[in-house]
């Protein structure tokens, strides 16, 4: 799930090539036209499939281009583990050849994991290794909390290659079935008594570390929320009844801790919030917060949507663009300046690469490598082309949080890697869907605001709301922007380090309009579309519009605002903000004869009521505009830059002569 919109949904062609070159045939993790990391047959035997509704009929005008299909973008993967790699990786060893799901992996039997091989099918070689990438694994290697964990003897050699491979298959064992609790017996059954120790090992991670067994199946609510028996390990005060907090407190319920939940709110959720809308016969329901879940391929929440039953609607690719005067954008054009925004981000790649091996310790700002690059190649002069430029710019620090010029050429990726694959979907009805069942019999306090935090050999001590609270242990989950203002005070003071992240880390703004109509007079095909502005700095203006009529229950309309113009945004009045979103909608649909607003009236009632009247129709709608939320999405690596902007140009541009990268 974005959390909120941390993605480029509308922006797209596939960036993330292998690094490594491999000739050998093996099937592609990267580059397909599915947009999948995994193949359909991962997509189906993990269970993450889509349910598609059926878009409602609208009468389309032929003489209109037809609206342009957009990849989600790929970001640069420069370690991306390459298909040959995960085949070589992979040494498991099957009774049986011939195409196999998850399902039946149980009967698989595990021979010599290191030595003996006999003949598999290439597809079954995959399946395992394929969905331990996708949770997070590397192919070869163990992660960091394993190695803490001493889940092996000796780092390197045999154990350790028998114990990845034992390592994912109790991985797709469970996501075979998510539903039921994976036991330890289960995972035996397939693997030979030799390796018993390497199961025992490979078992207790994934269930202590929250890989397996999670969610809110009811086999599995059943056994978390039932400590083992036993003296309680100690008690824990988790501050924040957001995601991270709800689904923390229920794990270490599970591990024989004594959990309460502080929560400043009123509400649980931190920023998943679904508000009802509703306005004439029009009811609705709009995620204020995250709204998308991006990537569904070992997303812990598509986990949770299929033990719920919660059906998934795709983000569908089409993505129309219009021009400021409402008219569609020439499909050619739109073309060439997609490919011409992918190569300048390639040559940045490169240039970064030449960057890092030359002067490992030079760094510029994302924007200002694009923009020399931009003028060195003569990219998007025309000013059409300078203004779809600008719309994919708008689309890439939405997906970032936060301007170009905040954005370090260097690390503005560094992320990439842990992103999730497959569809983006929404789900019907809102993301408060989770977080009601995730609260379900938790024990949490609200309007608890914590003032301050004193912690020691003797436990902690935390005030909120004039209450004390005494625990063994505190586990802080409260957004990034709540550290930074410091309205938290820790005794002791926390240690330096932490404090430098905290200081680092970023955060951008991203802002929301949300518009219920009485009928759905943008068509029910396409679940995005575009608008382009003339201003550079105002390219982040309500540059994209969600559709949420598939899903909300009513025909809502979502614009974001990023970039620049989020910041400006923040002075807008709530009458300001409407009317311009209304003057881009006429302009672009009252041409069609779509839609025809002429005038219309606000009233401030924790809403805004529009009432517009236009012959004999009468539209009732509810803005939710007070509502604005100041969004923490990724934590971006920004380093401090001391050069000014034409400088840092001028070093760019120098810097591309010297490596031969221009010309």
């Amino acid at each position: 799930m974005e959390t909120p919109e941390s993605r480029a949904d509308a922006s797209d062609t596939p960036n993330n090539a292998s690094s490594g070159e491999d000739n050998t045939a093996a099937p592609s993790l990267v580059g397909t036209e599915s947009d999948n990391v995994l193949p359909d047959l991962i997509l189906l035997t993990t269970g993450e499939s889509v349910e598609l509704q059926a878009p409602a009929p609208v009468n389309i005008d032929p003489s209109l281009p037809a609206p342009r299909k957009r990849r989600r973008r790929k970001k640069q993967f420069p370690e991306m583990i390459s298909s040959a790699d995960a085949v070589n990786g992979l040494r498991v060893i099957r009774n049986k050849s011939g195409n196999r799901s998850t399902e039946d992996v149980g009967d698989y039997e595990y021979d010599n994991l290191s030595s003996r091989r006999r003949r598999r099918n290439s597809s079954d070689l995959d399946v395992e290794t394929l969905i331990a990438i996708s949770v997070g694994f590397p192919i070869d290697s163990l992660t960091e909390e394993e190695i803490e964990a001493n889940v092996v003897k000796t780092i390197g050699g045999t154990e350790q290659s028998n114990y990845i491979i034992v390592r994912n298959h109790i991985l797709a064992l469970w996501r075979s079935n998510v539903d039921v609790w994976l036991t330890r017996e289960h995972a035996l059954e397939s693997i030979r008594a030799e390796h018993t120790h390497l199961v025992d090992s490979a078992y207790s991670f994934l269930l202590e570390h929250g890989y397996i067994n999670f969610g809110l199946a009811a086999a599995v609510k059943a056994a978390k929320l039932n400590p083992p028996e036993g003296s309680s390990r100690g008690d824990v005060i988790v501050i924040g009844a957001g995601l991270s907090g709800l689904v923390a407190a229920r794990q270490l319920i599970f591990l024989g801790f004594k959990v309460v939940i502080l929560e400043g709110r009123a509400r649980p959720g931190g920023r998943v919030r679904t508000k009802k809308m509703s306005g004439g016969d029009c009811v609705a329901a709009a995620d204020l917060g995250g709204s998308v879940l991006t990537g569904i391929n070992g997303n812990p929440l598509g986990v949770l949507a299929r033990q719920l039953g919660f059906p998934l609607h795709k983000v569908r690719d089409i993505c129309p663009l219009y021009l400021p005067n409402g008219n569609t954008v020439n499909p050619e054009i739109d073309s060439k300046v997609e490919f011409a925004f992918n190569k300048l981000l390639d040559r940045v790649c490169k240039l970064r690469q030449s960057m890092m091996e030359e002067a490992k310790s030079i760094d510029v700002p994302l924007g200002t490598a694009l923009e020399a690059f931009r003028h060195v190649y003569k990219v998007a002069e025309d000013p059409q082309e300078k203004m779809l430029l600008d719309w994919h710019l708008a689309n890439l620090e939405y997906a970032n949080a936060t301007l170009m010029s905040n954005l370090s050429m260097v690390f503005w990726d560094q992320d990439d890697p842990f992103e999730m694959g497959g569809d983006h979907c929404f789900i019907p009805g809102g993301n408060d869907r989770f977080i009601r069942a995730l609260a379900e019999n938790l024990p949490i306090f609200y309007n608890q605001t914590v003032k301050s935090i004193k912690y020691g050999s003797d436990g902690v001590l935390i005030h909120a709301n004039g209450k004390e609270y005494h625990a063994d242990m505190v586990l802080c989950t409260v957004p990034l922007g709540v550290l930074k203002k410091r309205s938290i005070e820790f005794i002791p003071d926390l240690p330096q380090r932490k404090k430098d992240a905290i200081e680092r880390l970023g955060f951008g703004l991203l802002n929301k309009v949300a518009i219920l109509f009485p009928y759905d007079f943008w068509g029910g095909e396409i679940d995005t579309f575009g608008h382009l502005s003339y201003k550079t700095s105002m390219r982040g203006e309500f540059f994209l519009f969600y559709s949420y009529s598939s899903v909300s229950g009513g025909p809502l309309l979502v614009a974001l605002v990023a970039g620049e113009a989020a910041i400006g945004f923040e002075q807008l009045s709530p009458v300001e903000s409407v009317n311009k979103v209304m003057e881009i909608l006429k302009g672009i649909f009252n041409p069609k004869g779509l839609l025809c607003l002429n005038r219309f009236k606000l009233y401030a009632r924790g809403g805004a009521k529009i009432s517009s009247v236009t012959g004999r129709i009468h539209m009732l709608g509810l803005v939710l505009l007070g509502m604005i939320m100041i969004f923490l999405q990724k934590a971006l690596a920004m380093a401090e830059f001391s050069l000014l902007e034409k400088q840092q140009t001028n070093c760019i541009q120098q810097l591309c002569m010297e490596l031969s990268l221009v010309g």
